[in-house]
């Protein structure tokens, strides 16, 4: 008989302060309180660290709207996306910011994107390549000519895909917002860790 990991519970808190407005992700049972309490400080110091970003402490008068998603929450797996934008009086335009964290739930480990690979796989320039051609055929316009993306690039999981993204003016022009790009686990299927969070989403079923 096959056991079928039950997904975590998510719950949206309320992250208030003057002038601050942010959704966010509580994550509660089934089992393992250890890893779901790493998890949910994970996810609150990731807010803070937001916050901070719109250099709110040095100027509270700046105004931030926040938000989540949840891409991935099976198989022991917890990927998720938590977002702010922030304007400055007196600003052209605000700044946006995206982060994301994934998780194995057992655990409550937070992955980097290279202990997502095989050690000395080379991911970097397998997802550079990857990435490139995708840039190519999308025709996406860029800063700079593409060399590569960095080794802790940011990424989230959905499903059965890697989601590589750059952040505003990383790559493109703060119009075209945040570069997305999606890799299949299956074309990357020779370098993922094998049993690691990849590797559960590599299957058929």
């Amino acid at each position: 008989m096959i056991t079928v990991p039950v997904p975590v519970q998510i719950t949206t808190q309320w992250h208030y302060r003057p002038n601050i407005e942010m959704f966010y992700p509580y994550v509660s049972g089934p089992g393992h309180p250890a890893a779901i309490q790493k998890i949910n400080a994970a996810i609150f110091d990731t807010i803070n660290k937001l916050i901070a970003q719109q250099h709110y402490y040095q100027d509270p008068r700046v105004q931030i709207t926040g938000w989540y998603e949840i891409k991935t929450n099976e198989r022991n797996v917890l990927s998720l996306t938590i977002g702010n934008y922030g304007y400055a009086p007196g600003a052209a335009h605000g700044m946006t910011y995206l982060k994301s964290l994934t998780f194995d739930v057992k655990t409550g480990k937070l992955y980097s994107l290279a202990e997502l690979f095989k050690a000395g796989s080379d991911y970097v320039r397998v997802l550079s390549d990857i990435v490139a051609e995708q840039i190519k055929k999308r025709d996406i316009p860029t800063l700079e000519p593409f060399t590569g993306i960095k080794p802790d690039q940011d990424y989230y999981v959905a499903d059965k895909s890697l989601v590589i993204y750059f952040q505003l003016y990383e790559l493109t022009a703060y119009a075209y917002g945040f570069p997305m790009f999606p890799i299949s686990v299956f074309d990357i299927q020779d370098i993922i860790e094998q049993d690691g969070l990849l590797d559960r989403m590599a299957t058929y079923d």
